[in-house]
């Protein structure tokens, strides 16, 4: 049994549970695509948001979760509003994800990972398993925080401070 306990907490502690600060090559040169049906790379939209605190919020149109935090974002849009609000769509469907947009008033800039939420380096990279997701960048593009699930995480507003 103490060999056994010994073991086990030497697993854990070799688990690196810390969270990156760079995206990883992969991930930057993701493609993405924007409202006008244009293919550009996640490293390219971050390239014109440097200097700038940006928020990602990766979402989908028939997510409910992430439905349910757009109120609260908009509070934070309105609070911060020298902030870049990136959406990072997960929707399949580009008809579904524009209406989302539409229907549920999304302010920001607006990118769809066409693969989904299961497929691609992007979503590898953060080992997407659940939206929404919120990751804030700042202005040297770094990420000052990798992961947070709900939007009323007060880490968010940490990093945005």
């Amino acid at each position: 049994m103490k060999k056994i306990s010994i073991l086990l907490l030497l697993f854990i502690t070799s688990c690196s549970f810390e969270a990156p600060t760079e995206f990883s090559e992969k991930a930057m040169n993701e493609s993405l695509i924007n409202l006008q049906k244009e293919s550009i790379s996640f490293k390219e939209v971050i390239r014109q948001n440097q200097g700038k605190k940006v928020l990602i919020n990766v979402w989908a149109s028939w997510c409910a979760d992430c439905i349910k935090g757009l109120p609260e974002l908009k509070k934070i849009q309105k609070t911060h509003p020298s902030v870049v609000f990136l959406n990072i769509s997960v929707d399949e469907n580009p008809l579904a994800w524009k209406k989302g947009i539409q229907r549920f008033q999304i302010l920001g800039e607006h990118y769809n990972l066409p693969k989904g939420m299961k497929n691609g380096d992007f979503v590898d990279f953060l080992n997407l398993r659940w939206i929404p997701r919120y990751i804030v960048v700042d202005e040297k593009g770094s990420i000052s925080l990798f992961k947070a699930t709900k939007i009323t995480d007060d880490r968010i507003l940490a990093a945005l401070n």
